[in-house]
């Protein structure tokens, strides 16, 4: 039986506790048992019993991958008290995390819920990759039900051909931004690949680097991935008390863009640059409070244009941010910290949850030898397709 509800403050949402798994090829876990293992560690994190959470929203894209298409009530299995919980799966492609973040939030500002447990999973590493071609290619309007050679590669090498048409060979800026995400997720103990590449390396096709598709190189693409994140979800007033203290959640926006490439300019990720001025707009922010940003690189010619989509760089001028430095690590506005999509992984529905996480650690200090000597302010930007469905996400500490 849970406590009497009052409405809250529309953006009065706090992150109040959280748990990662380390993303990669993990042959030992399954959906089930990622979903329990980390969710029961969220709600841990945040200083509450199972018993203490009102709802469980769980993002997963699966279309496939696994056999079990209904994992929603899985999350009842870490404790009994959580029987007749309601239990949602949802899923918006690779942007399945953020769509369960934002479904957590809603029904939190709704006062339908106090406490909502969010957990973002994946398994995929166990299917051929023929398989997961074929699963990820579910989410484009084009390709959706093919056995391309490309995969989804082929879908954002043309994002690369058109910059390429409109502002000349992004290769190098590319190249930079694996090196930069590369050299971060050393740091990040979750990530998948702890492998440092120059830029060199990066930029240049071999052995070891070869070509995926068009102008895209195993370096400019994220892994296939197995893991999960999880947060929790409070009202500021039944907020439990932690050691580390609570993230308040100001904003979490949502635009849906054209799904047909052919009615898009896919030099300006408009769906990202909506979602993102309505949060800016939702808080007063502007990018210059910004402590750092957790955007979405599944391929590195992503991360280019979402520096652009979302005013950090004018259109055809992203490559400066690398060139000056305002990006990296120790830069004006560190971007991907965690090593992003393209070191960390990207199990799909985990993606969203696990950037809302990776950020949450940073502004408390947790973030360990991730962490930024001044951490006030985080972005998230998560999206499904190939920009489809955008989230921008505003953090800070509570």
């Amino acid at each position: 039986m849970t406590a009497t509800r009052t409405d809250p403050r529309p953006d009065d949402v706090l992150i109040a506790g959280w748990a990662h798994s380390r993303f990669g090829k993990l042959p030992d876990e399954t959906l089930e048992s990622l979903i329990t293992r980390i969710g029961g560690q969220a709600i841990a994190d945040a200083g509450l019993e199972p018993g203490d959470i009102d709802e469980v929203v769980i993002g997963t894209y699966n279309a496939g991958l696994v056999p079990l298409a209904f994992p929603s009530s899985l999350a009842l299995q870490i404790d009994e008290a959580l029987l007749y919980r309601p239990a949602t799966r949802v899923e918006n492609a690779c942007s399945s995390g953020a769509a369960a973040v934002r479904t957590g939030v809603r029904a939190v500002r709704s006062g339908d819920a106090d406490r909502v447990l969010v957990i973002g999973v994946e398994k995929m590493t166990q299917a051929s990759p023929e398989q997961v071609g074929r699963a990820l290619l579910g989410a484009s309007y084009e390709l959706a039900g093919t056995d391309s050679r490309g995969g989804f590669a082929e879908m954002f090498s043309a994002v690369a051909d058109a910059y390429a048409d409109r502002y000349g060979d992004p290769a190098h800026t590319m190249a930079q931004i694996a090196a930069k995400n590369h050299a971060n997720g050393m740091r990040n103990p979750y990530a998948q690949l702890h492998k440092p590449f120059d830029v060199a390396f990066c930029e240049t096709v071999s052995d070891r680097n070869p070509t995926v598709f068009g102008r895209l190189k195993r370096t400019d693409c994220s892994p296939v991935s197995d893991g999960a994140a999880a947060l929790v979800l409070t009202r500021r007033d039944r907020a439990p008390h932690t050691g580390h203290g609570a993230v308040h959640l100001r904003a979490i926006e949502q635009a849906n863009d054209w799904l047909p490439l052919d009615r898009r300019d896919l030099t300006l990720f408009g769906g990202v640059r909506e979602a993102w001025q309505r949060a800016l707009e939702r808080t007063g922010r502007t990018l210059d409070d910004f402590s750092l940003l957790e955007v979405h690189d599944c391929f590195t010619i992503a991360e280019l244009v979402i520096y652009e989509s979302i005013g950090l760089a004018e259109p055809g001028q992203g490559a400066r941010l690398l060139d000056d430095g305002t990006v990296e690590r120790d830069g004006r506005l560190p971007v991907n910290v965690s090593g992003g999509l393209k070191a960390k992984g990207h199990p799909v529905g985990a993606t969203g949850v696990s950037q809302h996480v990776l950020c949450a650690m940073q502004l408390t200090g947790t973030a360990g030898e991730m962490q930024l000597p001044t951490a006030d302010v985080a972005g998230v930007v998560n999206m499904g397709g190939t920009a489809v469905s955008n989230y921008a996400s505003v953090l800070e500490r509570a």
